[in-house]
């Protein structure tokens, strides 16, 4: 019978859609990256899926982000999300969370309940707390390293964190994660150099400069971690 996953099942076979239906992964951060990566792997058939973000959708996300439209705008990220996931897949057994994923709320989370984890959030605290508590739970995570200003999707690619160049944030977390004594990390970067954006952005986050991004870098990164996400649960 006929139902959304048939072409799936065509190159992956019953089996792997067995081992994807009884999987479990949680989406750190759900904006340009995060949100291509959690809507590839329910559309591949991905049983569970934990979205954490306590984000709300503003106009500027329309440009790049799945769940970012002129409707949404005000809404929360994962409340968008969900009402999208479950058009895709009513069966899928999601887990919202309102949250920012910092060391201090990282308790909040039982790690050894998933079965994968992605990192597409943009701090470098939040995502080194996140790195240390999938390693401790035996979780394999793979991370998301600088999208931002970047116009080039096809030099992506995948690596370990410790064979990455160029990259600052890839930079950043190489020296912060030998320090903490992580010997591995899978990581979807690019050589690409950032490129200085025009002007500055009208939005604010602290002290740090918004990034410029377009419709085809965030997502191709979020696609990229969803095909490694579906071959390493599928042992293929």
């Amino acid at each position: 019978m006929l139902n959304q996953f048939s072409r799936t099942s065509l190159l992956l076979g019953d089996e792997a859609l067995k081992k994807l239906n009884a999987s479990r992964v949680a989406v750190f951060g759900i904006g340009g990256v995060g949100g291509n990566s959690a809507e590839a792997l329910v559309r591949s058939g991905v049983g569970a899926l934990d979205i954490i973000d306590n984000d709300t959708v503003a106009v500027s996300n329309i440009n790049r982000q799945l769940f970012a439209t002129l409707k949404t705008v005000g809404q929360y990220k994962v409340d968008a999300a969900r009402e999208r996931l479950l058009c895709i897949n009513p069966d899928l057994k999601l887990n919202t969370y309102k949250t920012f994923y910092t060391p201090d709320t990282s308790s909040e989370f039982d790690f050894s309940c998933y079965d994968y984890i992605i990192d597409a959030i943009d701090t470098v605290s939040g995502k080194l707390e996140l790195i240390m508590k999938a390693n401790e739970a035996g979780v394999p995570i793979i991370s998301s390293m600088g999208a931002g200003n970047k116009l080039n999707p096809d030099m992506f690619e995948v690596a370990d964190i410790y064979q990455t160049s160029v990259c600052p944030l890839a930079r950043v977390m190489r020296s912060e994660l030998k320090k903490r004594g992580i010997k591995k990390l899978k990581v979807v970067y690019s050589k690409e150099k950032p490129i200085k954006p025009l002007s500055e952005s009208e939005e604010q986050t602290g002290n740090k400069p918004i990034p410029g991004s377009t419709a085809f870098v965030p997502p191709v990164v979020g696609l990229i971690i969803a095909g490694e996400v579906v071959k390493d649960l599928c042992d293929l």
